[in-house]
């Protein structure tokens, strides 16, 4: 039989209680569905029974929340759910991840959400050269243009410099209809997009007329060294091995890359995959490194999450009735 107790926990009086409890009682109710113990909340004393452990848990889950509101965090059934889940991992403070902001745009925080993507944020910070590899919607492009614009806002770097493979084109943008720009546009748009959530479109304008921000296709890389600038080579699960050096050996002095992609969406027609090979290559090169994110760190529609893993869970056991 698991070990009982009971944890009392005090909320600071400078704190509303609607803060930590939710609109309506939504956060309290949340906390008893994700956790097996009774909370009694009696004016700002929360009263916690049940197994040990659930009761840690809980009285852990209340001191990070405790933590973001005192920073001035809004704590919504989306932020709890993911401290919920952090918590119950037990790999990190969700606080210290949720507070991580890397800029603000138009008084919108963008920032790590998961502990995952934290890790990621972090090596962008302390490496030269870093890859974050994982399926769709885990924040890899997103928070490593979040951090190329917060390096050049810093004046840490000089330059932006963003670019893909245009792989449905097979790199061979002549045969497309229209100026360059026009063929180019419909590979490139997700950065663009990206991009127009962290800075205004007449700010990016300017900064792309005077060279800046660069988006180019991988294919225009070819011949350059790029010094004083940040990075983001997206979508590198299309990069042939050949690719992958290249863009690699195009780093100059006083420059940050990141690569990202995801291995199980190659739509090389034929070939090896460069991101599948460049692991084995340079996996364990000082200040180089590899981050692996999850189906944990999609922050997408929370259906998105489910097929992830879903899709995950049906390719293992594939391997394993074909290694079988």
């Amino acid at each position: 039989m698991a070990e009982s107790t009971q944890i009392s926990i005090v909320i600071p009086p400078e704190i509303h209680m609607a803060d930590i409890l939710g609109e309506g009682d939504e956060l309290l109710k949340l906390m008893e569905k994700s956790f097996d113990a009774d909370i009694l909340v009696r004016g700002n004393n929360v009263s916690i029974k049940g197994a040990a452990e659930e009761g840690q848990a809980i009285s852990t889950l209340l001191t990070e929340m405790i933590a973001l509101a005192e920073r001035g965090e809004r704590l919504d059934t989306d932020v709890v759910e993911r401290i919920i889940h952090m918590t119950q991992a037990g790999k990190c403070s969700p606080s210290a991840v949720l507070s991580d902001v890397i800029l603000t745009h138009k008084g919108r925080p963008i920032r790590p959400k998961t502990a995952g993507q934290k890790v990621y944020v972090d090596a962008i910070r302390s490496n030269t050269v870093t890859f974050g590899i994982g399926p769709a919607g885990t924040g890899k492009t997103y928070l490593a243009m979040a951090m190329a614009v917060d390096a050049l806002r810093r004046r840490e770097v000089g330059r932006i410099i963003l670019t893909r493979p245009a792989v449905e084109a097979g790199e061979s943008l002549g045969f497309l209809p229209g100026t360059l720009f026009e063929k180019v546009d419909p590979y490139l748009r997700p950065l663009y997009d990206a991009l127009f959530d962290m800075m205004d479109s007449e700010k990016f304008q300017q900064l792309m007329d005077r060279g800046i921000i660069e988006v180019a296709p991988l294919a225009f890389m070819r011949g350059r060294t790029l010094n004083d600038s940040f990075i983001i080579l997206d979508e590198a699960q299309n990069t042939s091995p050949e690719q992958m050096k290249m863009v690699l050996t195009r780093l100059g002095f006083g420059s940050k890359m990141v690569i990202t992609g995801d291995i199980t969406q190659v739509d090389l027609p034929k070939g090896v995959s460069g991101l599948r090979q460049v692991r084995k290559i340079l996996e364990g090169v000082t200040d180089i490194e590899f981050v692996t994110l999850e189906a944990d760190d999609v922050i997408r529609h929370r259906l998105v999450q489910r097929i992830v893993t879903a899709y995950h869970a049906y390719d293992e056991a594939l391997a394993g009735s074909s290694n079988g």
